[in-house]
């Protein structure tokens, strides 16, 4: 069996911006965040019925939100939770993971998102040794388009009914990039077009 490492508990993306995974202690002022941004998430998001106090917010904390397999990082902004971003599989036998997030609505606009699916790229790809990373989008949520299309990343296709939202099937743009092709955007970013 190969041995793996596990994600960072915790990554700064800039001053201000950290990712943190969670710890019980988070879960009331996390399950607010969300309860008052409900409304808002749910256009996408087919959890937020799943999460509907403190407890259940706490219980999911304490089921999965930091494994070998996949993690949930809090988006703190200036020390408060604003979103999440997430591993939210990682597949080490094929080195490649998948990315989820959501932030509040009043923290949209500003590039916090991505910049911190950045840091996450950057850290699986440079210290956990992974290759592939995805992201997965409704196929009509062109804000969260935005974000893999900023990073770079190729629309390699669209999935036909893959999420269940409530009361209707969504598709799913699916995103990719290889460390490769990560890298080499990196360094074109740093070092300019050649």
């Amino acid at each position: 069996m190969v041995n793996h490492y596990r994600p960072a508990p915790s990554l700064l993306v800039e001053d201000g911006l950290e990712l943190r995974v969670p710890e019980e202690k988070d879960s009331e002022e996390l399950f607010l965040k969300i309860d008052e941004n409900r409304q808002y998430l749910r256009e996408w998001l087919p959890w937020l019925d799943d999460v509907k106090s403190v407890e259940e917010e706490s219980e999911a904390i304490r089921q999965g939100a930091y494994s070998e397999n996949g993690c949930m990082y809090l988006i703190l902004l200036g020390g408060s939770i604003v979103g999440t971003v997430g591993l939210n599989s990682i597949d080490w036998a094929n080195r490649r993971f998948t990315i989820g997030y959501w932030l509040s609505e009043d923290s949209t606009g500003s590039g916090i998102v991505t910049k911190c699916c950045a840091r996450l790229i950057d850290h699986c790809f440079a210290e956990l040794g992974l290759h592939r990373a995805t992201i997965l989008v409704a196929v009509e949520n062109s804000i969260s388009r935005a974000v893999p299309e900023r990073l770079g990343m190729s629309l390699e296709g669209i999935m036909k009914d893959r999420e269940w939202l409530y009361d209707h099937f969504v598709d799913a743009a699916i995103y990719g990039i290889t460390a490769p092709e990560w890298h080499a955007l990196r360094n074109q970013s740093v070092h300019g077009p050649q």
